[in-house]
């Protein structure tokens, strides 16, 4: 299915150093099929027009567009009406959260808990909002495995602790929480469950009524869409109390000298004109992937992440971090070779052709957990085949022996 799929990525057309190329920097972003590239395209070419504001046809097609994109996230998430907000990305979403959600229900000397291998954009967030307002951050205890149990959970809450905020897939260790199992024991403390859902959506099922989480951030580009466009779930009654996070055109019903009424959800979020394009982008991305059939490619990722696991523990030298097997696992995995420093490493298979992220990922605190500074990283998709990960292996197999 892999080498099929690849026909349908453009970018693949395109050698690197004289190299094809072997694509396995996803957790950072995805590339784009055709199909998602011609949606973009179709708007700008027969359908452009400013959504909501005009009278006129294509007013009123660009807009139709727009919310049709919004129906595909709501269904892919099984959210209700008026719980799917475009935002630019997973940062902008967790950043509103964190500012007019916590102004309505925190008090100075309230709690949050985060894990510490949350991406920045799940940690700066309550760090800073902490800081201005007299909340106080803490961190559920390291765990080699990434992953964390209701229990473990429990024993770090305190009557102040109204929020927890967590990766549902870290970008690091790939581990996957059991949001269900932490939404319960943080409901039941009279708080909220806040996910970072990017390294997820392109990867497992979404169904934040089951999970029960309170609020679901994720990014189009992650999950084969294009930049600048992404989603703030939230519950309906949660997001109609909080103030909006920015105001403008389109999120009110009116507005006098002195006083405003906002619009109902979810424009009441959407203020100035919205990224229409990125929308329609993503709801096509979205289309594609229930083409291909998320639990099929789910499959087949764990397949290839078992290879890659087998192969970089079976090379002299090599540390992997995180879980162990593919089973506990989605998408990512982050490793060390002994004496190389990752960016060098990196450079080095760039000569291969092959494309890896090597740095801290912007995990600056859970690379200090692991005791190191940076590491390499891979991560895969849905065009990613075995042939790719025999590639890498070989080559981090020929560039072992180049270092030393």
């Amino acid at each position: 299915m892999n080498k099929q799929l690849k026909a349908s990525f453009p970018i693949f057309q395109n050698p690197i150093n004289g190299q094809r190329l072997v694509y396995l920097d996803n957790a950072a972003t995805t590339q784009k099929p055709k199909e998602v590239l011609e949606a973009i395209l179709s708007y700008y070419k027969q359908d452009n027009a400013n959504t909501y504001r005009g009278v006129y046809t294509l007013a009123a097609i660009a807009t139709e567009a727009y919310e049709e994109a919004r129906n595909k996230v709501q269904d892919f998430i099984h959210a209700e009406n008026g719980e799917v907000v475009f935002t630019k990305g997973t940062t902008q979403g967790l950043n509103w959260v964190a500012d007019r959600f916590l102004e309505k229900v925190l008090k100075a000397g309230d709690e949050i808990l985060i894990s510490p291998l949350e991406h920045h954009s799940n940690l700066l967030p309550w760090q800073q909002m902490a800081k201005k307002r007299g909340y106080l951050l803490k961190y559920l205890p390291m765990k080699a495995d990434g992953k964390w149990s209701k229990e473990d959970v429990q024993a770090a809450l305190s009557k102040k602790t109204k929020i927890l905020a967590i990766a549902h897939v870290s970008n690091v260790l790939g581990s996957i929480q059991d949001l269900k199992e932490l939404a319960d024991v943080i409901h039941s403390n009279s708080g909220y469950l806040v996910v970072d859902g990017a390294q997820a959506v392109a990867h497992l099922p979404i169904d934040v009524k089951q999970m029960e989480c309170d609020f679901y951030c994720f990014s189009g580009h992650k999950m084969y869409g294009p930049t600048g466009i992404g989603v703030l779930y939230g519950k309906r009654e949660l997001l109609e109390e909080m103030e909006p996070a920015e105001y403008g055109g389109e999120m009110i019903t009116s507005v006098s000298k002195y006083d405003a009424k906002w619009a109902e959800l979810p424009l009441k979020w959407e203020a100035g004109t919205q990224n229409i394009a990125g929308a329609i982008g993503l709801g096509r991305a979205i289309d594609w992937i229930k083409e291909q059939d998320l639990s099929c490619i789910h499959s087949k990722e764990q397949q290839l992440i078992s290879s890659a696991l087998k192969g970089l523990q079976e090379i002299p030298s090599v540390t992997v971090y995180g879980p162990k097997t593919a089973k506990n696992r989605c998408g990512v995995i982050s490793f060390n070779l002994e004496g190389v420093h990752p960016h060098d490493l990196a450079t080095g298979l760039d000569q291969y052709g092959i494309a890896i992220r090597a740095g801290h990922h912007c995990a600056q605190p859970l690379m200090k957990e692991l005791g190191i500074t940076a590491s390499a990283r891979i991560s895969f998709a849905v065009y990613n085949t075995e042939e790719d990960v025999q590639i890498f292996l070989q080559a981090i197999k020929e560039l072992r022996k180049f270092f030393q």
